[in-house]
């Protein structure tokens, strides 16, 4: 399929082609949800903790003794009956990660840049440099280009004053072709990718 490749001023600079296997397929949303739950549930750092009976600080002595004191029967003062006893069942540090085949994480890619394609959300330009780090004059063409919420997915590696110029905009990020992932381009409005990284996701799924 072709898309029209367009300059930050938002002059005309051509056409590019995207490959139909990777921007033309029939997005399907129980991949992209099976692939937003991995990266969730994957991010999440697992830290949560508490004491259990056996990390109280308390004596591990009998209370008192079983029988014929007409009170209940303990053995602990770390049980978690007590003010300042263990927690029983409580969260422990873990890993909350799910697991995903390799291939379908790919094809999760496939289906988000896909949709992005058939919603007219797509845009191509030529590249991503600026003079300056200039955040005012970024937002201006921004506003040429009607982006306001945008994922922006550069080459190998992005220009730095295009980077510091973009940081401090807001619901603007800016990413290198080996950041991108499904969760950021469905949870901005708009993407905009270079020609570099056409060409670099086109190398990479083929």
């Amino acid at each position: 399929m072709q898309a029209d490749v367009t300059t930050l001023d938002a002059k005309k600079a051509g056409t590019v082609e995207l490959p139909d296997d990777v921007f033309g397929l029939e997005p399907r949303a129980d991949i992209l949800h099976r692939m937003v739950r991995y990266q969730l549930a994957k991010r999440r750092g697992g830290t949560r903790s508490v004491q259990d009976r056996s990390e109280g600080n308390y004596t591990t002595g009998k209370l008192y003794k079983q029988r014929g004191t007409g009170r209940a029967r303990h053995g602990s003062r770390r049980a978690p009956l007590f003010r300042g006893g263990g927690k029983a069942f409580g969260p422990k540090p873990r890993s909350h990660a799910i697991e995903l085949p390799k291939k379908v994480r790919a094809l999760a890619l496939k289906h988000a840049l896909s949709a992005k394609a058939k919603s007219d959300t797509l845009v191509v330009i030529d590249k991503c440099e600026l003079k300056e780090a200039k955040t005012k004059e970024l937002k201006s063409r921004f506003s040429k280009l009607g982006l306001g919420s945008v994922l922006i997915i550069d080459g190998a590696a992005v220009q730095e004053a295009f980077a510091k110029a973009a940081r401090n905009l807001p619901g603007v990020n800016v990413l290198p072709v080996a950041g991108i992932n499904v969760y950021d381009i469905l949870t901005h409005d708009k993407l905009v990718l270079t020609k570099a990284a056409v060409e670099a996701l086109e190398a990479r799924f083929k």
